[in-house]
């Protein structure tokens, strides 16, 4: 046979060979990624001093114009996580209830790299008793990105409720990407509300007009909680809340929210925005309160004119800070490091973005960083039980944060 017969012939089977080990690998993958959506999973365990109760609550908002127009009431679901002194007879908080379970499962191929929610654990016991060692406790207020839920960041409220912090999020109609009524029915977010799938300007006007609806809902949660702490008909939470030590932090467009938050309401005493864009009057007006910005790893992204025009604006906020400022970024972090979707997406499909340039940081050591920073922050800010050089020591346990000069 002529040479060139034959290695057209090695050729065809070296092809035929990679085809087949491709087919046997993407078996294996699936079968892999089947069975790891199908495995418990258990969220970090908090690392500070006290258990953790989680309880919830169903607000009305008579001022929501939004919800109104959309013909669906008033109502927002509020989670509550906070330092807790469980008895034996206290169940396990679920990690999302059974109707939001199914309200917020993915479709598709991102539901299949998605773990089933039913087997996540997460560390807080379901109503349980309010600790009583520390009376009243500081109040933080958690604002999830976009249209995702409260519930993607309890790895980050369950360790803060467990150093001393009552931490509150809540989801709205139409402003979460489902949302479950008090009747059962189910209400989805319309695609026009969604930046991620628009184009930068329509993405920025849309952003423009969710911002003060947030803000709002968030001034409406801060008034709930001040009448709660008044008179909690349930008993639990009165005489309870700190409302003289109210914190804010939030990731993506929640950071957002609370650099506006911290700018406009007087309650804020300190906030923290994590891996979110800068939008509102602050950009314009700075912030005159203790804050953070945490940044995941975008290096990669500093070419493009808008990244540039982000970075400024958060620059130009923190250039403009009194003291009690921090500026960090994380080596290696993506957009998702900061949230237990880091931990609920497949860890193969983790592994494989992360082979691309996704970002390299172990998914727990990101949860664990950010955690470590969030509760030290407002120990120091906001409860005022650390010095500041507190945070300048957690530079040296995580060496992959980088920390800018006041």
């Amino acid at each position: 046979m002529p040479a060139p017969r034959r290695i057209a012939k090695l050729f065809g089977k070296l092809i035929g060979l990679l085809v087949l080990l491709g087919f046997v690998g993407g078996l294996v993958l699936f079968a892999l990624v089947r069975h790891e959506r199908t495995t418990s999973l258990t969220l970090p365990t908090p690392t500070g001093r006290f258990a953790v109760g989680r309880t919830t609550y169903r607000w009305m908002n008579s001022a929501d114009r939004f919800s109104r127009v959309q013909a669906t009431g008033r109502e927002l679901m509020v989670w509550v996580w906070y330092p807790a002194s469980p008895a034996r007879s206290d169940a396990p908080a679920p990690y999302v209830p059974s109707d939001w379970r199914r309200a917020l499962a993915s479709k598709g191929l991102i539901g299949f790299l998605t773990h089933d929610l039913s087997l996540v654990h997460c560390h807080s016991f379901l109503n349980a008793a309010v600790a009583r060692p520390e009376n009243p406790y500081p109040v933080v207020i958690v604002r999830a990105g976009g249209g995702a839920p409260t519930t993607d960041f309890t790895t980050l409220a369950e360790d803060l409720a467990s150093h001393g912090y009552v931490v509150v999020g809540f989801d709205a109609p139409y402003r979460t990407y489902a949302f479950v009524l008090r009747n059962g029915k189910v209400v989805t977010r319309p695609a026009g509300q969604d930046p991620d799938s628009l184009g930068s300007a329509a993405a920025d006007r849309i952003i423009n007009k969710l911002l003060p609806l947030w803000i709002a809902d968030t001034e409406f949660i801060v008034d709930q909680l001040q009448r709660l702490n008044a008179d909690d008909p349930s008993g639990r939470f009165t005489g309870r809340l700190d409302m003289q030590r109210l914190g804010m932090f939030g990731h993506s467009f929640g950071g957002a929210q609370a650099l506006q938050f911290c700018h406009d309401d007087p309650r804020c005493k300190a906030g923290i925005d994590i891996d979110g864009a800068s939008y509102g009057s602050v950009v314009q007006d700075g912030l005159k309160k203790p804050f953070m910005i945490m940044l995941s790893d975008h290096r990669r992204e500093m070419a493009d004119p808008a990244s540039q025009q982000i970075a400024a604006n958060l620059q130009s906020i923190y250039d403009r800070l009194p003291n009690g400022k921090l500026f960090i970024s994380i080596r290696g972090a993506n957009h998702f490091s900061f949230s237990d979707q880091i931990l609920l997406k497949s860890q193969y499909a983790i592994w494989v973005l992360q082979r691309i340039g996704f970002g390299d940081l172990p998914p727990r050591r990101g949860l664990a960083i950010t955690a470590d920073y969030v509760h030290t922050f407002f120990d120091v800010y906001l409860k005022h039980s650390l010095p500041a050089s507190a945070l300048a020591q957690l530079s040296a346990k995580y060496p992959e944060v980088q920390t800018k000069k006041p």
